[in-house]
Parts: C-alpha cells; sequence; structure tokens
C-alpha cells in the first residue's frame, strides 16, 4: 500500500475526489455514527454548484438532532438539543433538502435504511429508499458501481494506524464486492476525528488502506448522541418476559431503543440481585419456583426433556402442579392471564396454546457471548455486570475442544487472552457509552470484536462450524411495529407503503435463528399504540406490508406475555397472538379468524378476554407499581441524558402529548388545568422560561405544564 495524499482542508479532499474521479461521483458512505457529516457536507456544497457532475449517494441512517418545533415541545427540546448535541453540530445538508423537499435534480439520495420517521414525507427519500438485508448491501453498492466511499475513522493513539471504529460493518466487504465484480478499487477518503474511540483489532487498517486522510483542525463537533428514553410500565413487561428465554452460556443480540434498555436491565438485575429479578417476574405471572438457582446446561434445546419448562403464558399468578408440564427436575408449572387461576379448560400447557418454554432463572456463572449488528448502551451495562463475558475465538479445533470438554488449561488460558466476548458491525449510543469506549482498559478492548457485517449477520460468508460453535443456545432480539395473528411481523413500513425505518438486520437474524440449533428468534411488540386519540391494536389480523414472513414465525412477546408459534399451525397460532393481544381488541382477532375459516365457530375464547379483561394497561400498571416504588423499575435504568427537572418535564409532556390528541380531550385537558391549582414546580417552569409567562399563550401553557407535573406527584 502507498502512503495517502494528506488534507487538513475538507475542501482540498473534495478536490482530490473531483480530480480522481471524472464523471458522475457514485459514493458510498457508513450508515450512523461513521458518516463523515463535514466532508459530505463539503462534498454537497462542491456538488451543488457543479450541475454537470451528477452526485449519487448511498448510505443509511443518515442522522439528525431534533428541530426545536414549537409550543411546549419546542421550549424543552430547544435547550436540550443544544446542550446535547451542541451549537456546531454538522447537519447533513442533503437530509435538510430531503425534509423541504429542495434536493436538486443532478444529486440522488438513496438508502437502506432511514432514520426512524423522521423521512416519512420526503418525496425523493422514499422514491429512493433501497429495501435491502444489511448483508445484502454490498453486492447492492457493487451493482451501483460505486467509485467512492467515505468514512469516518479514529487515529491510533501514539501510533499510525486508523481505526473503523464505529462501522466496520461495511467498508471492506463492498470494497472486495465491488473488486470481485472487475470494476476499479474505489477512491476511499477517511476524515480522522479525535472524539471517536479508538478500536483495534480487525477495526484497525494501516493509513494506505486509503487514498486519502482528511484531518480537519478542531474545534472538533460532538459525536451524535442518542438520549436516552423513559422506559415504561409495558417495556418493562416485555424486557423481564425476554429475559425469562435467556439462558447462561448462551448468545445475545439486541436491537435499539426501551424495550431492550429494559430487556438489559431485567438480564443485569437477574445477575446482581436475583432476588428482586425473581419477585418481579413472579409479579409477571411466571412461576420461579423451578428455576431458583438452577444454572442452564449449555447444550440442549429449551423444550428438549432434560431441561423442559411449561411455558409462560401472560400476565398472572402460576398455576397448580396438577398443571406441571414436564414433571422432572425443572419442571415448571404453566401460568395464566393477569392475576388469574388457570383452569383445565385453558391450561396453557396444551399445545394449542403453548407459549414460549423459559430457561433457569439464576445468575450468569459462563456468561453470555453478545453479538450483535449493533453494539449499544445496553451492552454496555452487561458487560459491566459481568453478564457479557462468555469468550470466542476463531479457531475451529479449540471451540470444539470447549464445546465437548476437552480443553486444556492451555486452551483455557489462550481464550482468556486472545478471546472476545462482544462482537459487533457498528456501534451507536448515548455520550456516556462513547466516553466508556474511550476509557476501555486494554482487556476490556481486546475482548470487543469489531467485525465486518457478513461475519456477524449470517452464517455463510465465511466459516459456518466455527460459528455454529460460537453462537450457541442463540436468543436473537429485535422490536416489531406489529404482528400478524398468523405470525408475520411488520417492522419498517406503514400499509401505504411509505418507509418508517427499514429492514436492516432483522430478517439476518430472524433466519439465522432458523438455521442455528436451540436458537430463537423473539420479536417484541407493545400490544397497542395511540393514534389521532385512538387506541389501537398492534396486533392484528392482517396488514399490507410484511417485514418478516408468516413462514419464518418464532417467538413475539408483549406486555401481556409470550407467544410460541415456532412449528405451529395456523389456528394455534392464532389462539397464541390472542392470549397476548390487549383483552379489548383480542375478540375482533378471534372473529376475524372465524369470518376467514382458521378457528372453528365454536372456538373457546382465550383465557384473557374470559376472564374479564385481564390484559389491560391498567393491571400492568397496579402490578408493577411496588417496583416502580422500591425503585427496583427506574424510568431510565441505563442512565439519562436529561436533568432530574427534565425528567420530571419529559413526563409531563407525554401525559399532555396523550390528553391533548383530539379536539374533546384538548377542551377537556384545557379545563382541567385552567381550574385546577396545582402547587408551582418553579424548577420545572423556569427550565421551559414560563416562570414569568406573559399574554394568554404563554399563561396557558405554563397552567397546563403545571396540571401536567402535578399529575405525577410533582411540584
Amino acid at each position: 500500500m502507498t502512503d495517502p495524499a494528506r488534507f487538513d482542508s475538507l475542501d482540498d479532499a473534495v478536490a482530490f475526489l473531483y480530480e480522481r474521479l471524472p464523471g458522475p461521483l457514485h459514493v458510498g458512505a457508513p450508515l450512523g455514527l461513521g458518516k463523515p457529516h463535514r466532508l459530505l457536507n463539503a462534498l454537497y456544497a462542491r456538488a451543488e454548484r457543479e450541475t454537470a457532475r451528477p452526485l449519487h449517494l448511498y448510505t443509511a441512517l443518515s442522522l439528525d438532532p431534533p428541530g426545536a418545533g414549537k409550543g411546549l415541545e419546542g421550549r424543552f427540546v430547544g435547550p436540550f438539543a443544544q446542550r446535547h448535541f451542541g451549537d456546531d453540530f454538522p447537519r447533513l445538508r442533503y437530509v435538510q433538502a430531503l425534509k423541504r423537499n429542495t434536493l436538486p435534480a443532478h444529486i440522488e439520495i438513496e438508502e437502506f435504511y432511514l432514520q426512524s420517521g423522521a423521512l416519512l414525507n420526503a418525496v425523493a427519500a422514499q422514491r429512493r429508499y433501497a429495501s435491502l438485508n444489511y448483508t445484502h448491501v454490498a453486492r447492492a453498492l457493487a451493482d451501483r458501481g460505486v467509485n467512492a466511499i467515505v468514512q469516518k475513522v479514529a487515529a491510533e493513539p501514539g501510533g499510525d494506524r486508523l481505526s473503523l471504529s464505529c462501522n466496520t460493518d461495511l467498508t471492506c466487504d463492498a470494497v472486495d464486492a465491488i473488486v470481485a465484480r472487475g470494476l476499479p478499487r474505489p477512491v476511499l477518503i477517511a476524515e480522522v476525528d479525535p472524539q471517536l474511540p479508538w478500536l483495534g483489532g480487525s477495526a484497525a487498517v494501516d493509513p494506505g488502506f486509503f487514498d486519502a486522510v482528511v484531518t480537519p483542525p478542531g474545534p472538533h463537533p460532538k459525536l451524535f448522541g442518542l438520549p436516552r428514553q423513559p422506559v415504561t410500565d409495558a417495556d418493562y413487561a416485555i424486557g423481564f418476559y425476554a429475559s425469562t428465554l435467556v439462558r447462561d452460556g448462551g448468545t445475545l443480540q439486541i436491537g435499539i431503543g426501551t424495550l431492550a434498555d429494559a430487556l438489559c436491565h431485567a438480564l443485569a438485575l437477574r445477575h446482581t440481585d436475583n432476588a428482586a429479578y425473581l419477585r418481579v417476574i413472579a409479579a409477571l405471572g411466571v412461576d420461579v419456583g423451578a428455576t431458583r438457582g438452577h444454572t442452564a446446561p449449555l447444550q440442549g434445546d429449551l423444550t428438549g426433556d432434560r431441561n423442559a419448562k411449561a411455558p409462560v403464558a401472560p400476565l398472572g399468578h402460576t398455576a397448580s402442579s396438577a398443571n406441571d408440564l414436564a414433571g422432572g427436575r425443572n419442571a415448571m408449572a404453566p401460568v395464566a392471564p393477569l392475576g388469574q387461576p388457570a383452569s383445565s379448560a385453558n391450561d396453557l400447557s396444551l399445545g394449542r396454546n403453548a407459549k414460549a418454554p423459559v430457561a433457569p432463572l439464576g445468575t450468569f456463572s459462563a456468561g453470555l457471548f453478545g453479538c450483535s449488528e449493533m453494539i449499544n448502551e445496553g451492552f454496555r451495562r452487561l458487560v459491566e455486570v459481568g453478564v457479557i463475558k462468555r469468550k470466542v475465538v476463531d479457531d475451529l479445533e479449540l471451540m470444539r475442544r470447549l464445546d465437548d470438554g476437552s480443553a486444556s488449561a492451555a486452551d483455557h488460558a489462550w481464550l482468556e487472552a486472545e478471546g472476545e466476548f462482544l462482537q459487533g458491525g457498528f456501534y451507536l449510543g448515548s455520550p456516556d457509552f462513547y466516553q466508556w469506549l474511550r476509557t476501555l482498559s486494554d482487556e476490556q478492548r481486546r475482548g470487543i470484536g469489531m467485525r465486518r457485517i457478513s461475519e456477524v449477520n449470517e452464517l455463510y460468508g465465511g466459516n459456518e462450524t466455527l460459528e455454529r460453535l460460537q453462537r450457541r443456545d442463540a436468543r436473537f432480539f429485535n422490536s416489531c411495529m406489529m404482528a400478524t395473528a398468523l405470525g408475520a411481523a411488520v417492522s419498517d413500513t406503514l400499509d401505504d407503503g411509505r418507509v418508517v425505518s427499514g429492514v436492516g438486520g432483522q430478517y439476518n437474524f430472524v433466519a439465522m435463528a432458523h438455521a442455528l440449533p436451540n436458537a430463537r428468534s423473539v420479536l417484541m411488540l407493545r400490544s397497542t399504540r395511540e393514534s389521532a386519540g385512538t387506541t389501537r391494536s398492534n396486533v392484528v389480523w392482517n396488514y399490507a406490508q410484511a417485514t418478516i414472513p408468516r413462514h419464518l414465525r418464532d417467538v413475539y412477546i408483549t406486555e401481556y406475555g409470550i407467544a410460541h408459534l415456532r412449528g405451529k399451525t395456523d389456528e394455534d397460532c392464532i389462539e397464541a397472538m390472542c392470549a397476548i393481544a390487549d383483552t379489548r381488541f383480542a375478540g375482533a382477532l378471534r372473529e376475524a379468524a372465524r369470518a376467514s375459516g382458521k378457528l372453528a365457530p365454536g372456538a373457546a375464547k382465550p383465557a384473557s378476554s374470559a376472564r374479564g379483561g385481564a390484559n389491560t394497561p391498567e393491571r400492568l400498571r397496579e402490578l408493577l407499581a411496588p417496583f416502580r416504588a422500591d425503585g427496583t423499575l427506574p424510568d431510565y435504568p441505563l442512565g439519562s441524558d436529561f436533568t432530574e427537572v427534565e425528567q420530571r418535564l419529559v413526563k409531563a409532556l407525554g401525559l399532555l402529548k396523550a390528553s391533548t390528541t383530539t379536539r374533546a380531550t384538548t377542551l377537556r385537558t384545557v379545563l382541567r388545568a385552567v381550574f385546577s391549582a396545582p402547587r408551582r414546580d418553579d424548577e420545572a417552569l423556569q427550565r421551559m422560561e414560563l416562570e414569568k409567562p406573559t399574554g394568554l399563550g404563554e399563561k396557558l401553557q405554563a397552567r397546563l405544564l403545571s396540571w401536567a407535573l402535578a399529575q405525577d406527584g410533582q411540584g
């Protein structure tokens, strides 16, 4: 490799690119944090001027801080965004043009994953969205003839190497795919960002890997930090149910968002305060008696005889031993919905209404191996508390010896010295998360391997036998927006075809769960959503779009329980999904199924609806209230980017939003606020610049805010 050209001017780096590539520019850029915002803005500015040189940009997840907006939301978001992202954060100019629908005709932006919900009304973004599995993106870039790739990198402390750091996911795969197609190697330009944490191993490359390296002078803007959001009761119930499926010594993949936060908190609590953890899941209806203190064997399917558990149903008390499914040493009685005893007529252990079995629920002795396309805040917590600690090495024979128990002391020493406990393709999180990465000990840093997405997200691109040994007892946790009663998942697209986010790696992990022995794909979703003042079910009969087809159905979790669909008939899937739906909607689901001939006309109602409305938010709130009160279930389990005052405001603004969705609810809320006299929360009003309101509008905002703060006992 030759030494790269060196620049300290972004414009000079762009000029270098234009000189090297006559004609149209087909530029690839990493998703998320690895996207060089300042370099791309300089490129966009040049492309705007040179209309004779078309620019085609291929990327994903173009991160854009929230705008201040208007009213109370604007008063809150404006100061927070200024503090959290910084005044100098380089907003991507092409994203602003997309949102305004003013992208020049000679500039085309094609993304395979969108910032969730941010570009629903961006016409060009919707038209040029590419629906691709993550592992197919490199191939698609070769199909498009990408001739340049730009990427943000980290510089080695005290050395001269560069690290792909936050985005090892696609760059090398894309270069290899392009060259394999017989096309010229793309021009590679790196932008060095001193804020980006250094990670070595397979993320490190020699400077000559790039054709040019630009090191812009400071000051350097903050890295994009994802603000951590409060975790709701529904989130917690889903996360704790999900945690019961994780086996010691297994493999963990998680997505991002509050459902993942809740799951990671549950796993951390299971390890650090197992008694408290067992109290929470007992309140949710999981029988902890049979699993207390046990550790899952490293081999064998959860549904196998030697480790069989009775399935878990929606929230409730334990059933009697007469309904014991396994009858063996690890047997576990089935449970029924929210606080109701199980009856033989609705025995959830029956094959037609089976729920996913749970693993032994003790602490983590062997620990978990994290293997996930995205490393985030939750993995940080699990590493810190000692849950993520099982190491693997890229040596087939050693992994075989570890698997069959014949590994020597030397083997274990090698594993300890060279093994990795966490592998990922990219990372994204909060400022605290980035600081954690910057300050890792040498041992911890060696244990984190940033890998190509072709290595992380599939089994078939490299050494499949090795990866099967490494990824034993894998649990792939992802979220979806909706699920059908027949088991299809809706994760990325509205029924009119507009894309909310993208497929990303979800399909990859679902398919891998079916390919690996003893692995499970677990899709998590809240049972309902609020839309235009109306509560709607997220468990639906059918939907115009699907991200995961029903023939890959496996495990679904809502706040009301776990539904095990793998290998089940349509009729059994419908029964299981109705049992974890909100009671208000389960009947309509069953009627739709009967109308389509998928349920017998005289089929009995599921336990949740037959017992008088068990699956309800009110009942869930009642069950979890003691754990909210004693701090077991905090609002921000992984830390918060908001001040204490802002945390109160987040709750209050959420309540106001939910209370003003229609004209009627808005009027009722205004009247309550005007005619109530809550004690002032001066700190909150000052933060919102409403401590001395002037004019009717500000005075009304202050009254509404004070009323909402008082509803949570604040002020």
